[in-house]
């Protein structure tokens, strides 16, 4: 028996089989892609026998013929203006072989590409994302921040600014918020001090504007410890696994000390760093270590190096 169901709009417009068997008034309904059909499964009633087909028109027999006969587009990045889905208009005036473009064709495609460029210019929205992503780029160029953590960095901007909260602040100073937000979430923090020197914008309105962003998007404002500092300040000095490690060990036994509480996290993570390498050898003096470790100071890296050593019990 089949019976046809009219269908309902939704809000949007578009039309829609509501889920419920008209017949039993159940919910448990299947769809049969093989024969096109509805089918209630509780009282086997045919709802529809014309449903299309929107899968592929290929058939696969296992995963390693399903992933070599999908085709998918390039995926959505969030650091382009487009998100990397518009088709470009190329300002070279040639066609696909190469060859030069007719003249009253080469006047129709400048005035597609200027409202091409125009359109995507629509609104104040598109306007800042266009300032502010080659920004966020740039910045994380700089900053050596790899791509996944680039891309949640532009999408979360993007949230802010469809929020309207970079209304009245620089766009500089959130993109460097941002950045120092999401970096801090994944473990890879990033100083005020760098963030300063790449943004051109004051520490001060940084930290501002990142207070204000996570209270507006409602997120937990990570807490960042000494010991996520550790791998990256190893790299700029070049030091060796061996002392990384034990920089790591230490400072995971003064955290059950309490020597790390109260104290910031750059400074304790490189005095461990300098403990831990006068212990494997490995040389490095506070000089050299305050020098190329931003926000670090000599008499800093001292006095943390003071205060571990003596709760520890190593001899200095």
């Amino acid at each position: 028996m089949v019976r046809k169901i009219k269908p309902e709009k939704d809000i949007e417009g578009n039309e829609q089989i509501i889920g419920i068997c008209p017949e039993c008034h159940g919910f448990n309904l299947v769809t049969d892609y093989k024969h096109g059909e509805l089918v209630c499964k509780d009282c086997g009633l045919v709802i529809n026998d014309e449903l299309l087909d929107t899968g592929p028109e290929w058939r696969a027999f296992d995963e390693e013929q399903k992933s070599k006969r999908s085709r998918t587009g390039s995926p959505v990045r969030y650091t382009k203006l487009d998100k990397g889905l518009t088709t470009e208009i190329d300002r070279y005036d040639r066609d696909i072989r190469g060859g030069l473009i007719h003249p009253e064709r080469k006047a129709q495609l400048y005035r597609l590409r200027k409202w091409q460029r125009r359109s995507r210019m629509s609104d104040s929205v598109q306007r800042n994302l266009s300032i502010a992503l080659p920004e966020l780029d740039r910045m994380c160029a700089c900053l050596n921040i790899p791509n996944n953590i680039k891309e949640e960095c532009a999408m979360w901007y993007r949230k802010a600014v469809a929020k309207h909260l970079v209304r009245g602040r620089s766009i500089e100073s959130v993109v460097a918020a941002t950045i120092y937000l999401i970096s801090r979430q994944h473990q890879l923090p990033k100083t005020l001090d760098e963030l300063e020197k790449v943004s051109g914008v004051k520490k001060k309105d940084i930290g501002r504007s990142y207070r204000f962003v996570c209270r507006k998007l409602d997120i937990k404002m990570p807490i960042t410890t000494p010991m996520d500092y550790v791998p990256r300040f190893a790299s700029e000095l070049g030091l060796s696994g061996e002392t990384e490690a034990k920089a790591i060990e230490i400072l995971e036994k003064a955290r059950k000390k309490g020597v790390t509480s109260g104290r910031g996290p750059t400074g304790v993570a490189a005095a461990a760093i300098y403990l831990a390498a006068k212990i494997t050898n490995d040389k490095q003096t506070q000089k050299e270590i305050a020098g190329r470790l931003a926000g670090v100071t000599e008499v800093t890296i001292r006095n943390r190096y003071e205060e571990i050593a003596r709760e520890l019990g190593i001899e200095i």
